[in-house]
């Protein structure tokens, strides 16, 4: 590949998936986080609903919701998208229902006497899950997080087939140029594995300093299994 490619193209696509998974992360957070503690609540309605949109979501194809926000909505709404948002908008809401059952299990995970001295203390219910909820059930989160960020960085490749010139659009762009598909795509391999071996380093220094911060040092989360 020439610097040309590489400049016009490649570093261009590099940056417009990174933009991509930035986005849809944050939706996805936002939706698991939501609809998590949705799923713990006392109402059984909020429950259900909460239910709903997990089940909805998880057996909806995020490729399939993408061309449906791209194609169906505006049609039926008159709500256009450009592709890349409607791109993060399908990836966000599709990722995050899964983020829910994450968040869900983990709350639960807590023990009862936690929430229970949370009451005796007169704590609304708020003030248990920011206080004391949330503090030990975030660092149970990080892991399967990691593995859902890692599946939606991957899931960001679905957006060139709505035209958006990412690291595998742009990939398939330089290979029609040059017809070097061995040099392309296994370029475009590293490149995807670099990115996703940034993203693992950093959420597990994420985790340290949430566990860090609940008193668990590194030796006792590796012995965690013995408690």
């Amino acid at each position: 590949m020439t610097a040309g490619l590489w400049t016009h193209w490649i570093i261009p696509g590099i940056w417009i998936t990174i933009q991509l998974t930035v986005y849809s992360a944050a939706l996805a957070a936002v939706v698991a986080f939501g609809i998590g503690i949705a799923r713990t609540h006392h109402s059984r309605v909020v429950r259900f609903l909460a239910a709903f949109y997990t089940e909805v979501f998880r057996g909806t194809s995020a490729l399939v919701l993408m061309f449906w926000l791209f194609f169906v909505m505006p049609g039926l709404f008159g709500w256009a998208l450009v592709p890349m948002w409607a791109a993060v908008l399908a990836l966000g809401l599709s990722y995050g229902a899964y983020g829910a059952e994450v968040v869900r299990g983990a709350l639960n995970s807590v023990t009862p006497a936690q929430r229970e001295a949370g009451v005796a203390l007169s704590f609304t219910p708020w003030q248990r899950m920011r206080l004391i909820l949330l503090p030990q059930a975030v660092p149970e989160m990080i892991p399967p997080f990691n593995n859902l960020l890692i599946e939606l960085l991957k899931g960001t490749a679905l957006v060139s087939l709505l035209g958006v010139a990412d690291t595998s659009f742009s990939a398939y762009l330089v290979r029609l140029a040059t017809q070097e598909s061995v040099e392309i795509y296994s370029v475009t391999l590293v490149i995807y594995f670099v990115i996703a071996f940034v993203l693992t380093r950093g959420m597990r220094v994420l985790e340290r300093k949430t566990k860090a911060g609940i008193g668990i040092t590194a030796g006792a989360a590796g012995a965690g299994g013995t408690r």
